[in-house]
């Protein structure tokens, strides 16, 4: 009734498929893969923390400055010349 052999009737079904058996014929013809490349760029941005110390030096300067108190003192000295007292009058 039905031929086992369907691929009997197929022309030069010999050099196409030569790896396959004759029961083979209803199965996909599997072809060879085709590779294709994608190049994608991915963009990130990472946060670097750049710490930054700034150091104040104060300088203080002095500048000496002179200014003279001149001081005084006094002595005050008492003489008395006693020729006597009334008694020798």
């Amino acid at each position: 009734m039905f031929n086992k052999r369907c691929c009997s009737g197929m022309p030069n079904q010999g050099m196409m498929m030569p790896q396959m058996g004759m029961d083979s014929c209803n199965r996909e013809v599997v072809e060879p893969t085709i590779n294709k490349c994608i190049e994608r760029e991915f963009y990130h941005e990472v946060p670097h923390v750049c710490p930054i110390h700034t150091h104040v030096v104060n300088k203080h300067i002095y500048k000496h400055t002179y200014t003279p108190q001149y001081s005084c003192s006094e002595e005050n000295q008492v003489c008395n010349i006693d020729c006597g007292g009334c008694s020798g009058f």
